[in-house]
């Protein structure tokens, strides 16, 4: 490999032909290929430009940025870039050499580049979390919370090699890449951590294997074309020894013949109501490392599935079944502020009384309002205009109308705003909908005549003394007599012992 993929070691800063995420807001993420040009391009004379709703950024002040920089929009010449298009719409001859000639002239670099009066991104190394975010969209996607959950129940460490059958849009082959990720292998017997990714649709394998390459993970993801309901997981006719298995797949439970340690039986799949495994007439290979256990899991969007696939799973020697459902659910955290005196219109507060005191106040207010609208006399009472109603000791009328809720709210010590109320969480608003079940089981490893001699050698079976079964009834009883008899003895030296010493006289009780 020239250069380790940016998803393991993106390095301090950005560079040219790599892979970087423009942050446009919270759920908007860009993927860009960052370019390192000299000319016009696409009728840009800045060169290549990524043009977002916060404004133009040429790449050329996108590179060389220390990761999570703030990068602000640039003024971007268009005027050029439109008198190209007209080009390419077939203008006259004179005017595509003097247009181009105007397109193309001098180079322009990060420091020639205005910046924009507004607008601003930042700039992202890539991981498979922001990826999971940004990735386009080929079919259903495994998400973070399952994915990384999924890695955990299938044990995937550094240097183990993982069975990923589905690859889809690629979201749990980089973080499957990522977690068995030890360096890259020299060679195909190297064993080094990798992932075994088997894509049936043709389309997105290419698109597959193209996004493999450009992230420069070709040497710890090998990604096949083929139908594995039928021709199975070997690898160029070899087993990839894995350890992790993963089926992303509409029939996990046809797949599973292919994934035992000996070729099954008749018998077996004719209860399962599968097809026969195609027999080439050469001895059957297991795509399963034969010496250590393997953890299995399925991705299944219909309950209908899993129990089609649980039924196969037990047939077929696996063990430890279990159905798990991830439920996503975001807790917000904020600061929430109670009360009548903050200004209408501000974040996180609520226009409500805070306390007794401040509720008294506020209905203490509304009833002044009250009679100064309707004095008590009735109708013929008259009220003066420069006559203040006096609630308490607080005037509501006049030019200074100072209220319990102002004096409160002077008197109150100085909080910085982001500190002010108090801490609250609550979940979130839209609660992210079922994604799908994951089943997961065990196969534990294959167990020789060799290795039962060797445990044999090490562990004896028939000669314990001390284990319960090894005796019968009165060989246990006899054994029990003896051991009270050695306890009766040990006793008796004491006894006499203590009989030889002269005893202490009691002391009496005083009545």
């Amino acid at each position: 490999m020239s250069a380790i993929s940016p998803f393991l070691d993106p390095g301090p800063r950005t560079t040219p032909n790599a892979l970087a995420l423009a942050h446009l807001s919270r759920d908007c993420i860009q993927p860009i290929y960052l370019q390192e040009t000299s000319g016009a391009v696409d009728g840009y004379a800045e060169g290549a430009v990524m043009n977002t709703r916060f404004g133009s950024f040429p790449h050329s002040t996108l590179l060389g940025k220390p990761w999570g920089s703030q990068i602000r929009a640039s003024v971007v010449d268009t005027g050029s870039r439109g008198r190209k298009r007209k080009l390419d719409n077939g203008a006259d001859g004179e005017g595509v050499d003097v247009d181009t000639e105007d397109a193309g002239s001098g180079v322009t670099t990060s420091k020639d580049v205005k910046t924009a009066s507004s607008g601003f991104i930042h700039i992202l190394p890539p991981t498979p979390e922001l990826w999971t975010t940004s990735l386009p969209h080929r079919t259903q996607v495994v998400y973070t919370p399952d994915y990384s959950y999924i890695l955990h129940r299938i044990r995937a460490r550094p240097g183990m090699k993982i069975i990923e059958a589905g690859a889809g849009s690629g979201s749990f082959t980089h973080a499957a890449a990522r977690a068995v990720y030890n360096g890259y292998p020299k060679n195909t017997h190297d064993e080094r951590g990798k992932v075994f990714s088997f894509e049936f649709n043709q389309d997105r394998y290419e698109k597959m294997r193209q996004e493999i390459s450009d992230h420069r993970l070709d040497g710890l993801v090998q990604i096949t074309h083929r139908d594995v309901y039928n021709d199975g997981f070997l690898v160029d006719g070899d087993s990839p020894e894995a350890e992790c298995v993963f089926l992303d797949l509409p029939a996990p439970w046809k797949a599973l013949p292919h994934l035992s340690r000996r070729k099954p039986t008749p018998s077996q799949l004719a209860s399962s109501e599968l097809d026969a495994t195609d027999d080439t007439g050469s001895e059957w290979k297991s795509p399963l490392r034969a010496d250590r256990t393997v953890y299995l899991c399925t991705f299944s969007p219909c309950i209908e599935q899993v129990t089609k696939t649980i039924d196969v799973m037990r047939r077929l020697g696996w063990m430890e079944i279990e159905m798990v459902e991830v439920a996503h659910r975001k807790i917000n955290i904020m600061r929430e502020r109670i009360g009548l005196s903050i200004p209408l219109g501000e974040r996180g507060s609520t226009q409500t009384a805070a306390n007794v005191a401040e509720a008294i106040a506020k209905l203490k207010e509304i009833e002044g309002r009250t009679k100064n609208i309707r004095p008590p006399g009735g109708a013929d009472a008259e009220m003066g205009e420069d006559e203040d109603v006096e609630i308490g000791s607080n005037p509501i009328n006049g030019d200074d109308k100072p209220t319990a809720l102002s004096n409160d709210a002077e008197e109150a010590p100085a909080v910085k705003p982001w500190m002010a109320g108090r801490l609250v969480h609550r979940t979130e608003a839209e609660l992210k909908t079922h994604t799908s079940y994951l089943v997961f089981a065990i196969m534990p490893q294959e167990w020789t005549e060799a290795q039962e001699l060797a445990a044999f050698e090490n562990w004896p079976c028939g000669m314990e003394n001390r284990v319960i079964g090894s005796l019968d009834k009165e060989a246990r009883k006899q054994e029990k007599r003896e051991m009270l008899k050695a306890k009766k003895r040990k006793k008796e030296p004491n006894s006499k012992a203590e009989g030889g010493r002269p005893s202490s006289p009691k002391k009496s009780k005083i009545s």
